[in-house]
């Protein structure tokens, strides 16, 4: 799913989510009107609560509760009280429960201060009720404690229900961005690694010449221009696989890197021995291993010989003149071993007795199917 797909999702699913708390809150709220307004003024009296409420919700989904947090509930605790001292209207407090649950719950830091405010005013509205009651306390108490909690529970319940469907669809908004972010990491940390196969192994190379032309200044000097012109020609490919690159057209032939190799190293005086078996592979990974093996052993080994094994499954490159002690850290080789394996293959490193040794295999693919395409190229 696209980035644009799934931002349209998402936004369907906050619709669809006001769409369904603000159909219940609506549906519930209608039905207390119908049932405890008992005249016209009543009714009117709590349509306006409803209403009230409703606009709260529709902002608090549309990102702007704090500014009509305090408003509403002002007015949702206006209709209560006047529902409670003049009316006679118990349910009235359901629009203040709403709108109240949901301040709360978007007031994680003054939380507690908002519970004891709304508390209070609670707790007050209902003794002045008292204070005012001509009939039984008991009775007062049933009518309007009991059956207000009761309605407020509800409307809270529905709010909540409402939050969590709101922080859900938030949280997947923000593992998006946070995928979204890892996808660019991942982008850079493979074009740095491709940029690293082209310039440090190309840059190697041209030192090589240099040096070697610069001996065969005086010497030789027709060998010398020939090192050269090979430098500039160096200069210029590699001018052009970094564009190619940077407009993702690059591909790797293991063919062209093993010839490639093979003249490096008899031009720097390294004995090659290519063992290349039937139905070798041809993959371009492969190739990204060879052109990195083969710019260890020029920049970091002494090496007289190299063995390079082609098979079915993979490729091998041992080199004598490995230094002592223990295993160099090469940055190109680790990122390639992932790469290796998020291909389903394994790309192992080892070094020992003088011989240091990079081995990678791929699965088999059987005749006709078609190659692993990895996240990063698409």
């Amino acid at each position: 799913m696209t980035s644009e797909q799934t931002e349209k999702t998402q936004g369907r699913l906050r619709k669809l989510n006001l769409e369904i708390v603000a159909g219940a809150v609506s549906a519930v709220g209608a039905l207390l009107v119908a049932t405890d307004a008992e005249s016209w003024w009543d009714a009117l009296l709590m349509a306006v609560g409803l209403v009230v409420t409703l606009a709260v919700i529709s902002r608090w989904s549309a990102g702007g509760l704090p500014r009509i947090a305090l408003p509403g509930l002002i007015a949702t605790a206006a209709v209560w009280a006047v529902g409670v001292l003049a009316a006679d209207a118990s349910t009235s407090s359901y629009g203040f429960a709403v709108v109240a649950t949901v301040t709360v719950l978007e007031l994680p830091r003054h939380r507690r201060a908002a519970i004891a405010g709304i508390a209070a005013f609670a707790a007050a509205l209902i003794g002045a009720k008292l204070a005012l009651a001509r009939e039984g306390t008991v009775e007062l108490l049933l009518q309007y404690v009991l059956v207000s909690a009761c309605v407020a529970v509800g409307g809270a319940v529905l709010a909540i229900l409402g939050y969590a469907v709101q922080d859900l669809l938030e949280e997947l908004e923000k593992a998006r961005e946070r995928e979204a972010e890892m996808a660019v990491m991942r982008e850079r940390v493979r074009f740095a690694g491709d940029l690293h196969d082209i310039q440090g192994h190309t840059l190697h190379v041209v030192k090589l010449k240099a040096t070697l032309a610069q001996r065969l200044l005086r010497a030789d000097t027709a060998q010398a221009e020939r090192e050269l012109e090979e430098v500039r020609a160096l200069i210029g490919d590699t001018i052009a696989r970094t564009r190619e690159l940077a407009y993702a057209q690059r591909r790797l032939n293991l063919s062209a890197e093993l010839e490639n190799a093979k003249n490096l190293f008899e031009a720097a005086g390294i004995g090659v021995h290519v063992d290349r078996g039937a139905g070798a592979p041809a993959g371009e990974l492969l190739g990204q291993v060879l052109r990195e093996a083969a710019t260890n052993i020029l920049r970091h080994a002494q090496a007289e010989q190299v063995w390079i094994t082609l098979t079915g499954d993979g490729i091998t490159v041992v080199n004598d003149g490995a230094p002592q002690g223990g295993l160099p850290r090469l940055s190109g080789l680790a990122a390639l071993r992932d790469r290796v394996a998020a291909e389903g293959g394994e790309l192992a490193v080892e070094q020992r007795d003088g011989l240091f040794r990079t081995a990678a295999t791929l699965p088999r693919r059987r005749p006709g199917a078609a190659p692993t395409t990895r996240k990063d190229d698409r």
